[in-house]
């Protein structure tokens, strides 16, 4: 009872040291999610520098999201283990060296591995920080947390490619990496401050090392398949070896799931919980939309509407302003109108605005893209926040970071899958807007099926009195 007799309003008041940890959290995500779209308006200048195609450029892209959405679950066990101010450290140094790495690189080889090792680091971040930011709030503002993590990721995803426009243009691509740096030292020196140090570690906990080796082996073998389909043709008896050893390996990584139990990556609890991994299927199926979008929009700009860098990093403008700006909002709408509607509109708006991009055509004007980016941006703004919520209260509360991780691991290699997929389709046809077109019209059938998921099996049922809210609202306000 003394505890409730002191405890005042003033007691949930942030400090300076707080605010100032907060920033440093916020500055860690944004770094990581920055280098998820500031090269996407790169790709060109990257190809051009060093004489590769886009099927070899691309995965300065597709690498990082590769290794990022494989290991974050593994970088949360071992943030768990040895504590997570530590493991925010080890992973900021390693991102951090390999960005200057990647910045001076002297050839595609170099900077791919390099962008690698940055998703090692990017992983280890992550959950990091997701830890230590709700460690910061006190009770009542846990809630600011998550808006934060995910303000500060949709800003730094939106700021990306008119940061790596700029720098493109006005210096050089590598840049890009070079920004890192300061970044990074600025966020591990406030951490170091003002973050204070974990009780102890949790050492009972063992790392699935069996589940992250298959995983990794049956993703990386998956996107190596549709990479090098295109030049070595679908037949060839590497590719179909290559996929065998996808299907085989991402089939193996069940069994090994079952037999690691309780300290398995993604634990049995977990696995047979149908609405969380109906959350993460629907992330899946949705995730390839964006990350399409993304690489292929300013490819499009930059080499048929004659855009520069910078130019073509404004021209994402309408996607990447209204997805920040929505996933703001995304988090009131969610606790006014309940998970169905809020997760089902998203889905909804996804697969129209891919539907309209796929009509891209090799004489559209910058106009023609505007209508499918904004519905697009809305999309993802709703969607991603809400779905993520919906599938982590799916599970029990001592699950909360492990399912914020797998969603966040099946977003990641969703889009990582998706957009060798549509590589392989853009590649294979000798106009770059039809082969746009038919890729992005593959995504919108995707869309469909993760729609059709949202809807049958993700968030409960509608609610109709929150539905009939909606329409006595807007009749009182008329």
């Amino acid at each position: 009872m003394a505890g409730k007799t002191t405890a005042g309003p003033d007691d949930d008041k942030l400090t300076k040291a707080q605010m100032l940890g907060l920033a440093a959290m916020a500055v860690g995500v944004l770094i990581i999610a920055n280098d998820f779209t500031a090269l996407s308006v790169a790709i060109p200048a990257i190809e051009k520098d060093f004489g590769v195609s886009l099927t070899t450029a691309q995965w300065v892209i597709n690498g990082y999201a590769m290794v990022f959405g494989v290991l974050i679950v593994t970088g949360g066990r071992l943030a768990d283990m040895f504590g997570r101010r530590l493991g925010f450290f080890v992973g900021a140094a390693i991102f951090a060296f390999f960005s200057f790495i990647g910045g001076v690189a002297p050839d595609i080889w170099l900077l791919l591995a390099s962008r690698f090792l940055m998703g090692v680091g990017g992983a280890l971040m992550w959950p990091a920080i997701l830890g230590m930011t709700y460690g910061l709030l006190p009770e009542s503002k846990k809630g600011l947390a998550g808006g934060i993590i995910l303000g500060a990721a949709g800003f730094g995803n939106a700021v990306g490619p008119l940061i790596g426009g700029v720098l493109t243009d006005a210096a050089s691509w590598r840049w890009i990496f070079f920004l890192n740096l300061p970044i990074a030292a600025f966020g591990v020196l406030v951490t170091w401050l003002v973050v204070p140090k974990e009780d102890g570690t949790r050492a009972d906990h063992k790392i699935d090392f069996g589940g992250i080796a298959v995983l990794s082996a049956g993703l990386i073998a998956l996107l190596l398949a549709l990479d090098e389909g295109t030049d070595l043709g679908w037949l060839d008896v590497r590719i179909i070896g290559l996929f065998v050893v996808a299907i085989l390996a991402l089939t193996g990584f069940v069994l090994v799931e079952r037999r690691a139990g309780s300290h398995a990556l993604v634990p049995r609890d977990v696995l047979e919980n149908r609405e969380f991994a109906a959350a993460a299927l629907a992330v899946l199926l949705m995730s390839a939309l964006f990350f399409a979008a993304l690489l292929y929009l300013p490819q499009f700009m930059m080499k048929r509407l004659d855009y520069s860098a910078i130019e073509a990093g404004a021209g994402l403008l309408p996607m990447m302003g209204l997805f920040a700006a929505t996933s703001f909002i995304a988090g009131p709408l969610y606790n006014r109108l309940g998970p169905k509607i809020v997760i089902t509109a998203g889905a909804i708006a996804l697969t129209i605005g891919m539907f309209l991009l796929s009509r891209i055509e090799q004489s559209s004007p910058y106009g023609d893209l505007v209508p499918g980016m904004a519905v697009l941006g809305v999309g993802v703004g709703l969607f991603y926040s809400s779905i993520t919520t919906a599938g982590v209260t799916a599970l029990d509360k001592s699950r909360a970071s492990l399912a914020g991780a797998i969603i966040y691991m099946a977003q990641i290699a969703g889009g990582s899958i998706g957009l060798g997929l549509n590589t392989a389709i853009v590649v294979s046809n000798p106009v770059l807007a039809d082969g746009i077109g038919t890729a992005f019209l593959v995504d919108a059938c995707l869309a469909i099926a993760g729609l059709l998921v949202v809807v049958f099996f993700v968030g409960g049922k509608f609610d109709r009195e929150k539905l009939e809210g909606i329409t006595h609202y807007h009749r009182g306000h008329g």
